[in-house]
């Protein structure tokens, strides 16, 4: 029985860490807002109410990308997108905006609203993982993004009033 003891013990001793309770060595954590992996901290979430040309309103639930971080990495790695959710984009100062479809994984419709919440064009089906610009060349201080031929379906057009709700408290950090 010593000699099985005494192998048991042999055993145990050579045992990776993680089987003997100790955590296994970390690694750093992933910095680029790009990575597949980055884990980006939970965004704040708000709606954004827009008229279509019907009169008719649609509410959009948004996740709010507030910071030069989320901003960067926006939709990046989504492999869905429901309808009636989208990601708002909010920017320090109104200008012209211009967007790419880099490791983003599904079709989009880009919104560009200005200051004065009013949509001022829209760049739809914008297709994935691409690298081409998309702008309207007009200044815009909010983007929205929402499923791919979303403003089609619902009928919201250039023009459109936007409102938003619960996106007054949330700081932009240039």
């Amino acid at each position: 029985m010593t000699g099985a003891l005494g192998a048991l013990l042999l055993l145990l001793a050579c045992q990776a860490p993680e089987a003997q309770g100790k955590p296994p060595a970390s690694r750093p954590p992933v910095t680029d807002v790009s990575a597949e992996d980055y884990v980006l901290p939970p965004l704040p979430r708000a709606w954004v109410r827009l008229k279509d040309a019907f009169g008719g309103i649609h509410r959009v639930e948004v996740e709010v990308a507030a910071t030069p971080e989320s901003r960067t990495r926006g939709l990046m790695w989504r492999k869905e997108l429901a309808a009636g959710k989208g990601m708002l984009f909010l920017f320090p100062d109104e200008e012209t905006q211009s967007f790419w479809m880099r490791n983003t994984l599904i079709p989009l419709d880009i919104l560009f609203i200005n200051s004065k919440m009013q949509l001022v064009g829209i760049s739809e089906r914008a297709v994935p993982r691409t690298l081409s610009p998309r702008s309207v060349g007009l200044p815009s201080q909010f983007v929205l993004e929402v499923p791919g031929g979303w403003c089609q379906s619902v009928g919201v057009v250039k023009g459109t009033t936007v409102e938003f709700e619960g996106v007054a408290s949330i700081p932009i950090v240039p």
